[in-house]
């Protein structure tokens, strides 16, 4: 078993996104020319998870964007964040940040209705946005003219460390007392 904790270690090193548990055991039948079952590969990464723990490293396999990754530990986050904001010299405008949040709520949208919802023109914030590879074209409406619909992209869903877009926080995660006029009935 422990070689294959250590194929699958390499194989998650190694992939530049989450990697699927079906393409670790396609690659781990291939590789060692004997029938790798999911079960086996999902018992190792666990195994792998413990053994990380138990030695004290800041990371460990997480699944994540329908594969699996390995990722710093959540106690180490601000430190993490801190290295991140240094190293990060382009960041998102706020017409960018809303437009992107406009269309992970409301996909498939078209351009003509973020704009609608936002109230100003969004052609600038949809580029960058397509150019950071956040979002992605998704089809065309089935109206006049056929716009474009934009849906957010696997990056989008790596970068903010969810596995679906349900998973993405609702208006009641937001709402707070203090925000609320009247009196609450109980």
């Amino acid at each position: 078993m422990n070689i294959l904790q250590n194929h699958i270690q390499a194989l998650v090193f190694c992939a530049q996104s989450p990697i699927s548990i079906e393409e670790i055991q396609r690659c781990l039948t291939e590789a060692l020319g004997v029938e790798v079952y999911v079960s086996d590969v999902l018992e190792a990464v666990e195994e792998i998870n413990v053994q990380l723990a138990e030695s004290g490293f800041a990371f460990q396999i997480y699944a994540i964007g329908g594969g699996y990754q390995f990722l710093t530990k959540p106690e180490y986050q601000d430190t993490v964040s801190l290295y991140l904001k240094h190293k990060s010299k382009k960041k998102l405008s706020a017409s960018s940040l809303e437009t992107l949040a406009i269309i992970a709520y409301k996909q498939p949208i078209t351009r003509s209705a973020v704009e609608q919802i936002r109230g100003v023109g969004c052609d600038y914030a949809i580029h960058k946005l397509l150019e950071k590879e956040l979002i992605e074209i998704k089809g065309k409406a089935e109206t006049i003219g056929r716009p474009v619909l934009y849906g957010t992209s696997q990056k989008f869903m790596d970068y903010f460390g969810i596995n679906h877009i349900k998973d993405l926080p609702q208006l009641k995660d937001f709402a707070s007392e203090e925000n609320m006029i009247g009196e609450v009935a109980d």
